[in-house]
């Protein structure tokens, strides 16, 4: 079935309509127009429903009784959500990195940390993606494949709420504080200090771009 035609052009349909919901090309609330977008990827609406279906499946798009597709709304309930999982989760995973990290996991970490750039309007979503790699080059030296994929997870749906977060009056400034400690953390797990890159973690999640708009008024984040 993964390797039938029909399987691979849903799959591609999958991560092409996904990652427009996460780089905001298809809006949150907006309706998903499921020929068109077929015809756009040069696939027949078949493979396309199957998309939309897994898609539905995992929170990005909501269907009607009549199949009608829309993209999910965002909602400051699921916002919370996701940031009381990631700081249950991350902080345990940094310090499992601090304690099996390999001489490849550093090279991985110093590699991500060469790209970094502050997580602001100015530098947009070259920023964002910057930040990911290095979270993930940190949590993924836990090798622990199940905290791997939950964190996977946790970050695609979080990144609508960053870039929420960059239109805020905090996504203007400098986040120098934010930038300095993705240092330290590395610094921390590569020196294998469990406990202090776990506390450093924390501190990290709870002033970040998805903790400022949990911490908005209701009115100013779109509810589903």
């Amino acid at each position: 079935m993964a390797d039938s035609p029909t399987a691979s052009k849903a799959d591609i349909a999958y991560a092409r309509i996904r990652q427009q919901i996460l780089d905001g090309s298809l809006e949150a609330g907006s309706p998903l127009a499921q020929y068109d977008l077929a015809a756009e990827l040069g696939i027949s609406i078949t493979p396309l429903r199957e998309a939309v279906r897994r898609l539905s499946g995992e929170g990005w798009i909501r269907l009607d009784t009549h199949r009608n597709a829309r993209v999910a709304e965002l909602d400051l309930h699921q916002a919370r959500q996701l940031l009381e999982a990631r700081r249950a989760l991350e902080p345990a995973a940094v310090a499992l990195a601090a304690e099996r990290r390999t001489e490849e996991d550093v090279v991985r970490m110093q590699a991500a940390l060469g790209r970094l750039r502050p997580v602001t309007r100015k530098w947009g979503e070259a920023a964002l993606t910057a930040h990911r790699e290095v979270h993930r080059a940190l949590y993924s030296a836990s090798h622990n494949d199940v905290v791997v994929r939950i964190l996977d997870d946790l970050w695609d749906k979080s990144d609508r709420y960053r870039r929420v977060g960059l239109q805020l009056p905090p996504g203007g400034e400098d986040r120098t504080r934010d930038f300095e400690e993705h240092h330290e953390l590395v610094r921390l797990v590569v020196g294998r200090d469990a406990a202090a890159a776990a506390e450093l973690m924390s501190a990290h999640i709870d002033h970040s771009l998805a903790a400022a708009v949990v911490a908005t008024a209701p009115d100013d984040v779109p509810a589903g």
